[in-house]
């Protein structure tokens, strides 16, 4: 069957090991105020390490640069330096503001873009805009500081910087003319009205491993030269030899990655040639920063551009390991630049439905560049790191209270998708499973082995917990791994033909050990209700849910709980796939379809009460407080939370029953000895179509009751989608007094002015597409079971009845029309930036935010986070091109991956 360029390279680097992955964009975009690099008596990360000091000084872990280019061990480093001959220092990387510099917490000051990339990054397109004015530093961060919550973020923007477009469109293209050569191409276009200079110095460095007291050989960069220009060669242990040619005879400049001891603190350095040294001498003048004898670990070439106004200038470099010889090494190089740029566009071609309009096919490949974009090689030493500080556990501990001190047994060495490389530099694993089902589109190899990290024994905890983020791997994130490890493999069963039955099992044995930690640890009662603490919703309850409670006592979770419902609905699923081929899983199934009934039925128990989450006046779920003395009250707050056990829907195939019968009467002679657990559920021995099975906390009394909140534009439904919390709080407030203080939540549909849970904590009321999609996935699940003769009003109010499929759709249209430009020309995404909005050379150049403002879909938060907002790509994907009808045509599994017709 023939393929386009890039899936045969994809195949190749599966069923041939061809290491077309090995190089791509696996540098960080920040590396200093990481965990990683914080030794710090009082954890303080953004202040040990700073910004300032970043170009001074090594880096224990990782390495940053702008449009960062590696191996996938980071062994040997390219980026770009710019200096536009006014700033202080070389623009080597991005500037941003530390968690208590922003009004609003964390936040990156430039304009970068990921245009495009391919999975393989056989070809690769980045996009910086860097001004002609000196890059206002102080400004930035004294401004800011001195605005408060309710104000809104200074941005780079409003400095005034980019005025009458004075600055410089730097563009850098990759394209790999094999798995081991690398051509680099960068444009620098003048957008001002008058010819300006930019020094350009694409540089190239080693990781600095050799002063870290592990005796590895110190590598060795040495000028060279060919017909064509300028060379620099790298010689590495373990990588071998590499030559970086750079087109035209151009200066090259020699230092060495070494801490410059003497400007940080004062003391003599150890070696004459440092980290800034190329720096000094740029902006400096300082001849003596540099090694005369032109060899080190840090080299650049230097380039001094006259650009004319409006005119470009195009730099040609290539990185390959193959010495260049007395050729030309640019000969027929824009040749296979063109070349995999229109591979690039075949590939893209073959997985957008044909319906998607232009615009939308735009949204859909910038979403995907960013995902593409956005791996990292991640290198994180717990044994190591915890012994630095005198606080591993297994030995003499003088600091105790260190963070992730129970998690010594870490080791990460893998190249990772990041939630945003410049705001969260780490991964997040809940993060990630959303990730995965997004890169599936274009990648599916690596979604597999992104989803197996977090449940591989150098990751997972010996207790069975999944390490959370750098910040706090003890922390607590939803479980979600079994949904994506399902949804992976129904993906490649549907495109392949198979499931990856191996995959599979791996992946079920850490998920049982996950889901025996949350039975021991987050059920504190052993009723079936679960706690969790803050599940990723930051600020959307009235306490902060990582700390105790101040009135005593615990938080019996409405979402933890429904969570957990999702997670026993999955394993279940899992274990009658496996039990296809092995009967032992039947077992398993049977096990987590009790479980599944003992945590739904936890939620609305028989009876009256007033400690079950489900409100039978509201219609809704919410929190239950439950204090010292054993009295319970509602937290009745509509968020999110009580959205969540609707996200807890699953169907079962049809013939499930058949297959399993000996299983079947087993299951239902545990529903006739325990009645009561079914009686406020969905039967699940109550076919629906085709015959298909529904796992449900919601009966179908109680799923109309929800829906009617969810679809209702004065609560949850908005213009771009569902918001994290109802704007009926806009004007009811939910108010908590206790000890004589008072804790609110009120409607926030942007930044929230309350710092529950940290600096960028705005769980509120956004639009966040992660639950957006959880939510979709549901109604999906719910369609394929009640079929066309369930129909609800949507909106709410409105007259207008759809089917679930409809409403799923209706949804992903809006959350769609986040990044569409509308009929007046406009992005909402961009919200009033009238430079994005307006300008031909800003308005298309996407950027794909943590969350969205709840009413007018403005981007909020980190502006790069394609990680989980990049599941816009799936929306396009899977609504351009599969049919309601299609849907009720398949198995209950497809429902996950409703795309499936297409393959």
């Amino acid at each position: 069957m023939a393929t386009d360029a890039e899936t045969t390279r994809l195949n190749e680097a599966r069923e041939q090991g061809v290491a077309w992955r090995k190089w791509g964009p696996y540098l960080s975009e920040r590396q200093w105020g990481t965990v990683r690099e914080d030794y710090s008596p009082d954890g303080n990360a953004w202040d040990y390490f700073t910004h300032d000091q970043a170009r001074s000084r090594v880096y224990g872990w990782g390495e940053d640069g702008l449009a960062g280019f590696s191996d996938d061990r980071q062994q040997l480093c390219f980026a770009l330096a710019l200096w536009n001959g006014v700033d202080p220092i070389l623009k080597e990387r991005l500037f941003g503001l530390t968690n208590g510099e922003g009004n609003h917490g964390e936040d990156v000051k430039e304009y970068y873009f990921y245009l495009d990339s391919t999975p393989t990054h056989s070809y690769m397109k980045w996009l910086y805009k860097y001004p002609q004015r000196a890059y206002p530093y102080e400004d930035l961060v004294r401004t800011n500081r001195a605005r408060t919550r309710h104000e809104l973020e200074y941005e780079l923007l409003d400095t005034g910087v980019f005025d009458d477009d004075r600055y410089f469109d730097v563009v850098v293209e990759y394209a790999k003319a094999a798995p081991e050569d690398v051509l680099i191409r960068i444009a620098v276009t003048n957008r001002g009205p008058e010819a300006a200079t930019l020094h350009l110095l694409p540089t190239l460095w080693f990781r600095n491993t050799w002063s870290s007291g592990q005796h590895t050989p110190k590598p060795a960069l040495t000028a060279g030269a060919s017909g064509s220009g300028s060379v620099i060669v790298a010689l590495h242990e373990k990588l071998g030899q590499r030559w970086l040619s750079c087109e035209g005879t151009v200066p090259l400049l020699f230092t060495d990655n070494e801490t410059n001891q003497q400007r940080l603190f004062g003391t003599p350095n150890a070696t004459p040639w440092v980290k800034d040294g190329i720096n000094d001498q740029v902006v400096r003048g300082r001849a003596d920063a540099l090694n005369p004898a032109q060899t080190g670990t840090k080299a650049a070439a230097h380039y001094r551009l006259e650009v004319p106004p409006g005119g470009a200038t195009v730099v040609r470099l290539r990185l390959r390991d193959v010495a260049p010889g007395t050729g030309d090494a640019f000969a027929g190089f824009d040749d296979v630049v063109a070349l995999r740029l229109k591979e690039a566009d075949a590939f893209y071609d073959s997985i957008t439905p044909p319906s998607l309009s232009a615009d939308e096919r735009l949204v859909l490949r910038q979403s995907l560049a960013g995902m593409l974009w956005s791996k990292q090689y991640y290198f994180f030493d717990l044994d190591a790191w915890l012994e630095a500080h005198g606080a591993h556990p297994l030995s003499d501990m003088r600091w105790p209270d260190c963070r992730n001190v129970g998690w010594f047994h870490m080791v990460t060495d893998d190249v990772i998708s990041m939630p945003d490389k410049w705001e969260y530099p780490w991964f997040a694993a809940w993060d990630l499973a959303f990730h995965t089902v997004a890169l599936s589109v274009v990648d599916l190899d690596f979604a597999k082995r992104q989803l197996e990290l977090m449940l591989r024994d150098v990751y997972q905890h010996p207790s069975g917990q999944v390490p959370a983020y750098e910040w706090n791997f003890g922390d607590v994130n939803p479980p979600v791994h079994a949904w994506a490890t399902l949804y992976i493999y129904h993906e490649e069963k549907a495109r392949r033909g198979t499931g990856d039955i191996p995959f599979l099992r791996r992946a079920f044995q850490g998920l049982v050990r996950n889901f025996t930690w949350w039975l021991n640890r987050k059920d504190p009662g052993g009723r079936n209700v679960f706690e969790g603490g803050f599940l990723g919703l930051d600020n959307i309850g009235v306490f902060d849910r990582s700390r105790p409670l101040p009135t005593g006592g615990r938080l019996e979770q409405a979402d933890g709980t429904a969570w957990m419902v999702l997670f026993a609905q999955n394993m279940l699923e899992i274990s009658l796939e496996l039990a296809q081929d092995d009967p032992v899983y039947e077992d398993s199934a049977l096990r987590f379809f009790e479980h599944y009934l003992w945590i739904s039925a936890a939620m609305d128990r028989i009876g009256d009460r007033n400690d079950d989450m489900w409100d039978e006046a509201d219609g809704f779920f919410y929190d239950v407080l439950r204090l010292p003395d054993g009295s319970a009250s509602q937290l009745k707050v509509r968020s999110m939370v009580g959205l969540l056990p609707l996200c807890a829907s699953t169907t079962l195939p049809p013939g499930t029953v058949e297959r399993f019968p000996t299983l079947a009467e087993r299951a239902r002679r545990f529903m006739r000895y325990h009645a009561e657990l079914v009686a406020n559920i969905a039967a699940p021995d109550r076919p629906g179509v085709a015959g298909r099975r529904l796992l449900s906390g919601l009966d179908e009394t109680k799923l109309r009751r929800v829906l009617g909140h969810l679809l209702d534009e004065s609560e949850f439904l908005g213009t771009y989608g569902i918001r994290a919390l109802s704007r009926w709080h806009l004007d009811h407030p939910f108010v908590f007094a206790v000890h004589g203080e008072e804790y609110r939540v009120a409607y926030e549909p942007a930044e929230s002015t309350t710092g529950l849970f940290g600096g960028n904590s705005n769980w509120r009321g956004p639009i966040w597409f992660p639950m957006n999609a959880m939510v979709i996935r549901a109604l999906l699940q719910l369609y394929s079971y009640y079929g066309d003769a369930f129909t609800v009003e949507c909106p709410t109010g409105s007259g207008h009845r759809l089917t679930l499929f409809e409403v799923a759709k209706e949804i992903a249209r809006r959350l769609g029309g986040v990044f569409r430009r509308g009929p007046d020309g406009r992005r909402p995404v961009f919200g009033d930036a009238r430079k994005f909005q307006t300008d031909p050379q800003w308005r298309d150049h996407l950027l794909f935010y943590e969350y969205f403002h709840g009413d007018n879909g403005a981007g909020i938060g980190a502006s790069h986070q394609t990680g989980w907002t990049g599941l816009v790509a799936k929306m396009l994907v899977v609504f351009g091109s599969t049919s309601a009808a299609a849907i009720l045509a398949r198995g209950a599994a497809a429902t996950d991956r409703p795309e499936a017709s297409m393959e």
